[in-house]
């Protein structure tokens, strides 16, 4: 690995999952309602639990029992410690996890009484997370049936990772936050997993697919969906919309309405229910929803059918407070 810090462990074997993202601690204040701009307001003591969306999308997969490895970088301090036992207490593999150079990233987030949450994060070592060290984890790559990543690390490490998929394997790309996306990381997508929010941002100021002069998808700045959304304001409209830029397949998430799947091979568009649960904290729900769908389709699953499983386990993780703490075991899952 990089010179810029060292492997938490030998390289991992063949693994159903290879997750390539960001690795948090989580500072998690609760209060009766978000603030406004220049508004303060009283909460809960802190929590911190262990998060950032690569982390918590490999824990996710093997606490459902998937052979889960994690490339990221955490720091050489009690966060990154804190982080390696949780993928570890899980079973996830932390041999590609690169230890120092940085503290690790922490993300603070607030938490309504509805279990709503807004998020932001400090990067820390996941912005050290490089293009080299992607090349020097080349074989663990090669050896994993399917590769997820988000945006919590640099796009330009995305870039790589998708220059150096193996013939047959599948990536999964959750673009959270979302930012601009090059023709090529969005023609690798099989599928390109979003939120509502996401979706917007990703089409553009003006609902549309399109690209911009340098060939990104997108816009400068994220969009509520007014009048000039010409994509419509159905998540359908934006499923098919967000096919016309590339991606092999879509998948929508869509809270407690389930989730929308898109499919460029057959031209369909089906929407997946969710559950009916109790929300307690919506923290992580989407990184359990987007793990238990790589690791499903890994496996051979339908699109669909990977969907609809990855529904379950997302609405079992809300039903408990933090990120990790909550995702659910199989046994869960199927309770619902």
């Amino acid at each position: 690995m990089s010179t810029a810090g060292t492997p938490a462990a030998e390289p991992a074997a063949r693994c159903d999952l290879l997750v390539v993202g960001s690795a948090n601690a989580d500072l998690v204040i609760g209060v009766e309602r978000r603030p406004a701009a220049g508004e303060t307001v009283l909460g809960s003591d802190v929590r911190v639990h262990p998060g950032g969306k690569g982390a918590n999308q490999a824990v996710a997969a093997a606490r459902l029992g998937a052979r889960t490895a994690l490339l990221a970088r955490v720091g050489d301090d009690g966060h990154g410690r804190l982080l390696l036992d949780s993928l570890r207490s899980a079973g996830a593999s932390t041999a590609a996890v690169l230890v120092g150079g940085a503290p690790t990233g922490v993300a603070l987030i607030t938490v309504d009484p509805d279990g709503d949450n807004s998020i932001v994060v400090s990067p820390g070592a996941n912005a050290r997370l490089t293009p080299g060290d992607v090349r020097e984890a080349a074989d663990l790559i090669g050896a994993a049936r399917v590769v997820s990543a988000q945006l919590e690390i640099p796009l330009e490490t995305v870039g790589e990772l998708v220059r150096h998929l193996p013939g047959g394997s599948r990536f999964v790309l959750n673009p959270s936050p979302p930012a601009a996306l090059p023709a090529e990381i969005l023609s690798a997508c099989d599928p390109l997993v979003l939120n509502e929010h996401e979706a917007r941002f990703v089409l553009g100021a003006d609902g549309r697919a399109g690209a911009d002069a340098n060939g990104q998808a997108g816009a400068a700045g994220a969009n509520t969906g007014g009048a000039g959304d010409r994509s419509g304001t159905a998540p359908e409209d934006r499923a098919r919309a967000l096919l016309e830029l590339g991606p092999r397949s879509v998948v929508i998430t869509l809270g407690a309405r389930g989730a929308l799947v898109a499919d460029s091979r057959n031209d369909t568009c089906v929407h997946i229910t969710s559950p009916r649960v109790e929300a307690v904290d919506t923290t992580g729900a989407g990184d359990a929803f987007t793990a238990a769908l790589a690791w499903r389709l890994g496996r051979g699953d339908s699109l669909p059918d990977a969907a609809r499983y990855a529904v379950r386990v997302g609405a079992a993780a809300v039903t408990a407070p933090g990120a990790q703490e909550s995702f659910p075991t199989p046994e869960e899952v199927a309770a619902l």
